[in-house]
């Protein structure tokens, strides 16, 4: 795993695009601006020049957020998310966490259980994630954190931590 720069952002973009649903990321111009902020940061596996997976994620002073983790449609299934997440757990002693759909249907329970394999843990707090940009959709998600399941204060600070850096609102 490396950190990645602005260099690899079109190859970045393009898996976003395929990986996730409009709602979960920000226009071109918007996910490309993240790069000038202190906070975000992208890692990613790469064979020769291909990018095979990659992980954005938001280090904050208490915690580190995983935004995005996406593997090439090409590569999926073959450990590459598992192997992002273990690395990402080692990179800090902060608590790591991310969003999660509600576990309602296979494919959302199938996530959960991917999370919970590799150290997450699944905290039933309700949580609205804001719109991530204009003219798109807030979406009912939960919190996953490493290291065990939260109290309500820590859940607060992180759902404020997210609301005013990532989504920029105060919601």
């Amino acid at each position: 795993m490396q950190q990645l720069n602005f260099i690899d952002f079109e190859k970045i973009y393009k898996i976003m695009e395929k990986s996730f649903p409009l709602t979960e990321f920000r226009p071109q111009n918007e996910q490309a601006e993240l790069f000038k902020n202190k906070y975000y940061k992208i890692y990613g596996i790469k064979k020769s020049e291909e990018l095979i997976s990659f992980a954005a994620v938001w280090e904050f002073d208490n915690f580190i957020f995983i935004e995005h983790l996406a593997t090439h449609h090409e590569h999926r299934n073959e450990g590459f998310g598992a192997k992002i997440l273990c690395k990402i757990l080692a990179l800090s002693d902060k608590i790591v966490c991310l969003e999660v759909e509600p576990p309602t249907n296979d494919l959302s329970k199938r996530r959960v259980a991917f999370y919970e394999r590799n150290g997450f843990f699944f905290n039933s707090y309700p949580y609205i994630q804001p719109s991530i940009s204009a003219g798109r959709e807030p979406i009912p998600l939960y919190i996953m954190t490493s290291r065990g399941k939260i109290n309500e204060k820590d859940f607060v600070e992180i759902k404020d931590t997210l609301y005013k850096n990532v989504y920029k609102t105060s919601n």
